[in-house]
């Protein structure tokens, strides 16, 4: 195997393969054109001559059109493709010698796969295919990979890594260590984009093992700030739509989505590696759509903005216990407790047909153990089905249903919310059940009430999906996974870091999670490739029991900036804005406790420059340049540079507001700067305070 050898020779392939992408591209845009013209004068043909065509030509003439657009579109998704690899080709190399083979052959490795048709030869490969997970998994020296065939083993002779833009090779290393070190640096250090990338050329080994993981009915990844969780879980969907290409499509896979900012935010990595931008919604929205004609709702982002504005004990008190295992299976417990106990049958009389009592709790019981109201359909379908008048024959359809509706009024009550006023009663607890207003709910109560609803009307699944990841999981309670689980039957993929909850009081661990799915497989993801050495020890010092480990990349010291008032503060703050505008950042977000504080602060600096957003929970868009949010709404994002204005003893000074300091200082990339006026926080490190 003697190709390429040096970088000169690597950089004369380059062109090589940049002319022969060029040359497919300009096939395809010939064949799209003709496809184009051949449909518009097929259509035109069946317009001019359809009075005399029969209607087996009428046919044969549809099926020829679809099958020409559908070629057409298939060429135009190569085409679009070859587009984006003609820019950067490929990122990796790995010459392979099979066992038992004299040479092997050199392997490139880029976002989609290239061959030319003529000689249908593989010039570049696909990252998801099996050859290309040696590049990921093994260093130079021994390597296997899992073909359809079956496991090819042998030797890798040589490994290496490119970085490509514009059709110009910037730099290329010999890499005989796992994704080079300093590949991962170069990147790393780049300031960030608008939104998130692809990370085709640095999936470390361990990421690429959730990537490729294809037999978990659920996986479960605990992955600290910056581990790349939500990057590896949108490259682990691309590559199951690859693997399974013909039997799962973008349109089976579903992401519930913590906000719709993070949705646009994410919303380019799967079009980037050539697949369609996934659903997405939000866990709120399967509570409306559940409970849609019931109730009205308190929403997440309320319940913490209230608790982030005040400590009510009592309020704290009623999330902890329904975000417990215990109290799912308090519910269930009941259910079935009013599912035995709540049905009272009596004998019945309706136009001259008889019916006993024990003859209807007999068929109730036969029912089964099936949700309430399936039970009483059930049991009135069976009663009024052996129902018979006094001749004994079958009675009238009239009749029979007057006996349907006889049989279900026996239930003592089918109200939802009434019933689920009951089970606090039924539990000893009724002070644990407290509306907001008439007819809302508190969110604690919201999945719990759609929980009931599950065991007592049944439930109509997600069929259409297949694969559901479930981001920030460490928001969501036992119960809010009891309703993903009967809701959703598909496999999932849940992932999140424990040490990163915006509500303390109603956060799961992945102990927790797998009370509710107890075969799932889990993973961990320790190392943040996100943050400085220095901005990770300052984040790990204020969250102890966070396991965070940096990479090896430094860069400038957390700078805490003290005040002596408000306005001297403020002026800081515009300082670091001043120090953001004159650096090569491109992202500055200004993370805030509260949405209301971040309104105040936005307000305040609002006209010292023209590019400053604020993102709030109604915001749809994520911006470049600066912006102003919650610890909350900035969960999933990385800036540049991060400002964190009023840290103070005073406003940061519970558990949750520990965790909510840790998730702000935990969004920056390369500059990290706190600000306060009077006594500082506890959590704050005693550094050098500016």
């Amino acid at each position: 195997m003697t190709v390429n050898q040096t970088e000169a020779e690597e950089r004369t392939y380059l062109s090589t393969m940049v002319s022969r992408l060029q040359k497919a591209i300009e096939r395809l845009e010939n064949q799209i054109s003709t496809t184009r013209h051949e449909v518009i004068e097929a259509k035109k043909y069946v317009w001019d001559h359809v009075a005399g065509l029969d209607p087996a030509e009428r046919a044969a003439n549809r099926v020829d059109i679809s099958l020409a657009i559908d070629h057409g579109e298939k060429a135009v998704d190569k085409q679009r493709k070859l587009r984006k690899l003609v820019e950067a080709p490929y990122f990796g190399r790995v010459d392979f010698i099979p066992e038992g083979h004299a040479k092997g052959d050199a392997y490139y490795i880029g976002v989609h796969a290239f061959n030319e048709e003529d000689s249908q030869e593989n010039l570049i490969y696909d990252w998801r295919s099996p050859v290309a997970s040696m590049f990921y998994d093994y260093n130079a020296g021994r390597a296997d990979y899992s073909a359809p065939a079956g496991l090819v083993e042998g030797e890798i002779s040589l490994k290496r890594q490119f970085k490509i833009k514009g059709q110009i090779m910037e730099y290329m290393i010999e890499s005989s260590m796992n994704i080079n070190d300093e590949v991962l640096q170069k990147e790393l250090s780049q300031t960030s984009d608008e939104k998130m990338k692809n990370i085709v050329a640095t999936i470390q080994k361990e990421q690429n093992v959730i990537i490729r993981n294809e037999h978990s009915h659920e996986l479960i990844i605990q992955g600290v700030a910056g581990s790349g969780k939500t990057s590896v879980a949108l490259h682990r969907v691309a590559f199951l739509l690859y693997r399974f290409k013909g039997t799962l499509t973008s349109q089976n896979i579903l992401i519930i989505s913590p906000n719709k900012v993070f949705s646009d935010y994410i919303s380019n990595v799967l079009p980037e590696l050539g697949e369609e931008t996934i659903l997405q919604i939000g866990i709120e929205e399967l509570a409306e759509r559940q409970l849609k004609n019931v109730c009205k709702f308190q929403t997440f982002n309320e319940q913490v903005a209230e608790l982030a504005d005040s400590r009510n004990e009592a309020l704290i008190e009623r999330i902890r216990y329904k975000a417990s295992m215990d109290f799912v299976h308090e519910l269930e417990c009941f259910a079935a407790h009013i599912r035995d106990n709540d049905f009272i049958p009596a004998d019945l009389i309706i136009d001259n047909v008889r019916i006993a009592k024990a003859d209807i709790l007999s068929a109730y019981k036969a029912a089964g153990n099936m949700p309430i109201k399936q039970k009483l359909e059930k049991t009135a379908l069976v009663i009024s089905g052996t129902a018979r008048d006094e001749d004994g024959g079958r009675i009238k359809p009239a009749a029979a249903n007057k006996i349907k509706t006889a049989v279900k009024r026996m239930f003592r009550s089918l109200n939802l919310l009434a019933i689920y006023k009951d089970f606090y009663h039924f539990i000893g607890q009724p002070e644990l059940f407290k509306l907001k207003k008439a007819r809302m709910l508190e969110f604690s109560d919201v999945f719990p009430l759609v929980y009931l609803q599950i065991l007592v009307e049944g439930v109509n699944s997600f069929d259409a999906v297949k694969h559901l990841l479930v981001d920030e999981m460490q928001d969501y309670t036992p119960v809010q996974y009891a309703v993903i689980s009967r809701l959703f039957t598909c496999k999932k993929t849940i992932l999140g870091d424990s040490s990163q909850s915006v509500n303390p009081y109603s956060s799961s661990s992945i102990t927790e999670i797998q009370k509710v799915f107890p075969e799932a497989d889990t993973v961990e993801l320790l190392k943040s490739y996100r943050s400085t050495i220095e901005i990770i020890n300052f984040a790990r010092q204020i969250n102890p029991n966070s396991r965070i480990v940096p990479i090896e990349r430094h860069g400038l010291l957390p700078q805490i900036k003290k005040s002596e008032s408000w306005a001297g503060e403020l002026t800081d703050v515009k300082h670091a804005i001043m120090e953001f505008l004159n650096s090569d950042h491109r992202s500055l977000g200004i993370v805030c406790k509260t949405m209301a504080q971040a309104e105040q602060i936005y307000k305040e600096i609002a006209d010292t420059h023209q590019d400053i957003h604020l993102l709030h929970f109604s915001s749809d868009q994520f911006h470049e340049g600066i912006m102003v949010t919650s610890c909350h709404m900035a969960k999933g994002l990385e800036f540049d540079h991060v400002i964190v204005p009023l840290v103070d003893g005073s406003n940061y000074k519970t558990d949750m507001d520990r965790s909510l300091l840790y998730i702000a200082c935990t969004r920056a990339m390369h500059a990290l700067t706190l600000t306060f006026h009077g006594e500082k926080s506890p959590f704050i490190p005693n550094t050098s305070i500016d």
